[in-house]
């Protein structure tokens, strides 16, 4: 997504910055081109060889690069140039001079000047993060319209743990990725009704006891998101969870595998794409008590039925514009169990994801798929946050009804 972008590196004085080595290599690495400011801080970390070096571009951090000919560095041509300007690491005096519009160096200079997008990785020790000064600008920063990466958790330069590690390297090209890929896709899916469905089903044993699983609703919830920001009109259909979508989309919420049922089936003959991202209850008790249920001597019984089948009624009726896309969660023989759900249901596409992928499937902000269309094309993805997921899923969608 990076490919061919002008990337603006802005580094300060931070022990992080010798992460920006990094930064500007996986940058180059993706297709874009970096040119980098230093403040003379960030010079007493790392050298600007390194990163001309890496670059490919000489490092400027003075508003003169040669008093002897005059020459000097034009910070609003810089501001002009970059598609993207990113000060990584950020320090708090940094912050807080771009947040009260100081520029007493070239990188502040031409932040001011910039016309892209700004974003501010910061990096500092636990306490001073937390201050209350240091989030009344990153606050204001905001307010101007940059993005702030936030910072991670972990060990600090001073030996304490907490938040206030820069966001490594990788994490800030992915973040990157994902706003260019919103930004150029903003509209791929505009005009389209989306039906998705999240979340666990409850079945009721009794008042106070119910059947269901681990499922958390991310993953649906990340796929009604990206094609919201991509412009389509979304339904989620979600079961019990505590995680919110955005308010622009329209949510019905329910609770047992029949509300599902009679959700999805109200809305999917209107819709053009539908996904069941839900994790549905296969069976319910065939006797739900009105009261509960005391503790006795001996065993208990319950009997249990399945289920109505959303995705299989669903897909006996759908129209040759509908696309109908399916999940399966599997724990083993996954890509043969895959396939035959994709053929026994008249799916167009079914996301396989296991178990026995380590950061896969339940109570995971990850997951690690493969997509299968009707045509048996296998593509396999590496483990990704679940938005990266989210957009994967959009785009071989998006080739489908392209």
């Amino acid at each position: 997504m990076l490919q061919h972008k002008k990337i603006l590196l802005g580094v300060t004085g931070s022990i992080a910055a010798y992460k920006a080595a990094l930064l500007v290599r996986l940058f180059v690495k993706a297709g874009a081109e970096v040119k980098v400011i230093m403040t003379d801080d960030a010079q007493d970390f790392i050298t600007p060889l390194t990163l001309a070096t890496l670059s490919k571009h000489p490092v400027q951090s003075n508003f003169v690069a040669d008093y002897a000919s005059g020459v000097w560095s034009n910070h609003v041509d810089l501001g002009l140039w970059a598609d993207y300007f990113i000060i990584a690491p950020a320090t708090g005096n940094t912050i807080a001079k771009m947040a009260h519009g100081q520029s007493d160096n070239l990188l502040t200079a031409t932040y001011l000047s910039a016309r892209c997008p700004v974003f501010v990785a910061p990096a500092m020790d636990l306490d001073m993060w937390a201050h209350p000064s240091t989030q009344a600008n990153i606050a204001t920063l905001t307010s101007y319209g940059n993005t702030i990466i936030d910072v991670e958790e972990g060990e600090l330069a001073s030996g304490l743990e907490g938040k206030g590690r820069m966001a490594e390297p990788e994490h800030i090209v992915a973040f990157l990725s994902n706003f260019e890929k919103k930004n150029i896709k903003s509209a791929r899916f505009a005009g389209k009704k989306v039906l998705i469905s999240a979340g666990p089903t409850r079945e009721a044993i009794d008042p106070v006891r119910f059947i269901s699983n681990h499922s958390t609703g991310r993953m649906g919830i990340e796929l009604a998101e990206a094609f919201l920001q991509q412009g389509a009109q979304v339904t989620l259909v979600k079961g019990p969870t505590t995680l919110t979508a955005d308010s622009a989309i329209q949510e019905v919420n329910v609770s047992s595998a029949q509300d599902m049922f009679e959700a999805v089936s109200s809305h999917f003959p209107t819709s053009d794409i539908t996904i069941m991202a839900a994790a549905v209850g296969d069976y319910t008790p065939v006797e739900t008590s009105a009261t509960k249920i005391k503790k006795k001597d001996g065993n208990l019984t319950i009997e249990l039925e399945r289920t109505k089948d959303i995705l299989k009624t669903i897909s006996a009726s759908k129209k040759g514009h509908q696309l109908l896309v399916g999940f399966a969660l599997e724990t083993n023989n996954e890509l043969e169990n895959a396939q035959r759900k994709l053929a026994s249901k008249n799916l167009d596409l079914i996301v396989l994801n296991s178990l026995n992928d380590k950061g896969a499937g339940f109570k995971h902000n990850t997951n690690k798929v493969t997509l299968i269309d009707k045509h048996n094309n296998i593509t396999n993805f590496e483990l990704k946050s679940k938005e990266e997921v989210a957009y994967d899923i959009l785009d071989a969608i998006h080739e489908m009804v392209d």
